[in-house]
């Protein structure tokens, strides 16, 4: 199979995983080991949460991370603060970088929109450089918009959460 065909097979399980469930931590919880565990080379997935003006380690599949992260600090601050997709080649060419893992060289963080603001990243890391392409932050995007449309995010959204 290509790594296309790969994907939409992945895109499906995740649809048929979480479409009958709400809860956005019961959620992010099957979806970070679902990619952790369907993914080629990945030594991390999971999910950060704003709150209080910083992310908080949410569900994830991997090696101990990071708990706090502040916006717009490494790829998953920074995703937050600028509301855009970071895929990153090499992690240590990117300034500010937050090593949660030594062993991580490549990143891609995808935020999560709920009314406007963005409420948490999933995020994915590679011991292997340039491990994301194009083609992954198209599916991963499609799979993040899952998790907005299958999950109740509204507790997300209060006045210490979302940027």
């Amino acid at each position: 199979m290509s790594k296309e065909q790969d994907y939409q097979l992945l895109v499906k399980q995740a649809k048929a995983l979480i479409e009958s469930e709400s809860d956005y931590i019961a959620n992010a919880a099957n979806l970070s080991a679902l990619l952790f565990n369907s993914l080629e080379k990945l030594n991390w997935a999971g999910f950060y949460f704003v709150r209080n003006n910083e992310l908080v380690l949410g569900p994830f599949q991997g090696q101990v991370a990071c708990v706090r992260i502040a916006i717009g600090k490494g790829v998953c601050g920074t995703a937050v603060s600028t509301g855009e997709i970071q895929r990153v080649a090499d992690v240590h060419q990117f300034e500010g970088h937050i090593a949660c893992d030594a062993a991580s060289n490549s990143e891609i963080v995808l935020p999560v929109f709920n009314q406007g603001k963005v409420v948490a990243v999933l995020d994915i890391d590679s011991p292997i450089t340039s491990r994301f392409d194009e083609i992954d932050q198209q599916y991963l995007a499609e799979i993040v918009e899952l998790y907005v449309n299958s999950t109740e995010l509204s507790e997300l959204c209060g006045a210490d959460s979302g940027v």
